[in-house]
């Protein structure tokens, strides 16, 4: 199973990862998140998020994905640093769709669950017509 790390601003992490287990209906294994504050040294977090991928890798050895959310800011320049190909790969953006939909198929390869973590991340985002309400 692949383990999956949120690295986002103060406690978004936090936030999306009791959501998920909210929709999910409980708490999914290999899910941690680091929160970044405006206060933090990234040098200094790069330790302990380094030692969170060996963490949530450490089970079975098939990967990481770690989700941040706005590229360029603060938590993905940490995430940037922890990119290994094949082992450890990242998305910026996350959200609550992507949070779900990397949790529901993280059985697949990493390669795979990049792919499906992207399509929920951009599928769940829709303009909300009065006509799909209707339906």
């Amino acid at each position: 199973m692949i383990g999956i790390l949120v690295i986002a601003h103060g406690t978004l992490g936090d936030s999306l990862i009791h959501c998920a287990t909210h929709v999910l209906g409980k708490r999914p294994p290999l899910l941690k998140q680091l929160g970044v504050s405006v206060h933090d040294d990234p040098v200094e977090l790069l330790p302990q998020a380094r030692a969170l991928v060996n963490e949530l890798n450490e089970e079975d050895g098939g990967g990481v994905l770690v989700l941040s959310d706005i590229y360029g800011a603060t938590p993905c320049n940490i995430a940037c640093r922890l990119m290994e190909p094949g082992r450890v790969e990242g998305l910026s953006g996350v959200n609550l769709p992507m949070l779900v939909r990397a949790i529901s198929y993280r059985n697949e390869p990493l390669e795979a669950l990049v792919e499906k973590a992207i399509a929920g991340g951009t599928g769940g985002i829709l303009h909300i017509t009065r006509e799909m309400c209707k339906t």
